[in-house]
């Protein structure tokens, strides 16, 4: 569950409301294509633009249509007592594991954030996976932190927000962060653009947005790497640049759902307002460049 391809499905809405018909769709793809793990109610799965009962309602259906595939459920919120709720719903949904970014309003110190993991671990009957997203959550783990908090019970792996661009570099990054962590806890890298070179320099997982959505050619990264084969895993991530690129010029969240919409897994518009997808010309740039790349799986 901590090893290889977890593929972040969309959360997709119609008329402001959980499509579980689409989710459906998405999640499906998602057990045939073959992957390691799925998690749902993360960043690309809009956690927190949704109230508990939506949330509940999309843990207990991801659970349900996975079948065998193991399902994270993201349980971030701001109040640790909201976060101790969810991480119970998602246990009572049968959730595999649960995914804890330190979300933020006021700023929080490195011991706040550990105090949260030490409230929220003590709870648990199932594995935690440490959310570092900086970009959204705007708290930056160190190594001190990642060492303090992964010493906690049930905490299982470490999301990472990407390594370095030079091969070596990210691979001594990833050995460095492993010396300061039990050898129980995996390492995962986030952030698509980097998942090839991370997995190549050592880490065990990829926490993946395109892989919800498109899992095809992330399981093709993903199998390349975990076979040694860091040539070929090099060779496709270079092949997706224009994705990444959109990705790095749109972000990841709005890029994913018009390919979602493109490719009719989900209704138009399936992003929670105030956030609105891409506009007219983007979604252009979109779809010429899926049909260039032969995105459909």
């Amino acid at each position: 569950m901590f090893t290889g391809l977890s593929a972040f499905p969309l959360t997709p809405l119609r008329d402001d409301s959980f499509d579980e018909a689409s989710f459906a769709r998405l999640i499906e793809r998602l057990v045939t294509a073959g992957v390691d793990s799925l998690t749902a109610l993360g960043s690309t799965g809009s956690y927190m633009y949704l109230d508990r009962d939506e949330r509940r309602r999309v843990a207990r259906a991801a659970v349900t249509l996975a079948g065998d595939v193991p399902v994270m459920v993201g349980i971030g919120a701001l109040r640790t007592s909201e976060v101790k709720r969810l991480a119970d719903d998602a246990q009572n949904a049968g959730a595999s594991a649960v995914l804890l970014a330190p979300v933020t309003y006021q700023a929080l110190t490195a011991d706040e954030v550990f105090t949260l993991f030490d409230d929220v671990t003590a709870g648990l009957s199932v594995p935690l996976v440490v959310y570092d997203n900086p970009g959204t959550t705007h708290v930056t783990f160190t190594d001190d932190l990642y060492a303090r908090i992964s010493t906690l019970p049930h905490v299982a792996s470490i999301k990472i927000p990407g390594v370095p661009s030079d091969p070596q570099i990210a691979a001594a990054r990833v050995q460095a962060i492993r010396e300061r962590v039990p050898s129980t806890v995996s390492i995962g890298v986030s952030g698509d653009a980097f998942a090839a070179t991370g997995l190549n320099a050592g880490c065990d997982a990829w926490y993946s947005a395109i892989g919800g959505t498109l899992p095809g050619p992330a399981l093709t990264i993903t199998r390349a790497a975990q076979s040694g084969d860091q040539a070929a895993a090099t060779a496709e991530s270079t092949r997706l640049q224009p994705l990444w690129d959109l990705f790095a010029e749109f972000g990841s969240y709005r890029v994913t759902a018009a390919i979602a919409e493109r490719l009719d897994l989900v209704a138009p518009h399936c992003l929670p307002r105030p956030v609105q997808g891409l506009g007219s010309q983007a979604r252009a740039r979109v779809t010429e460049i899926i049909d260039e790349l032969g995105l459909r799986g």
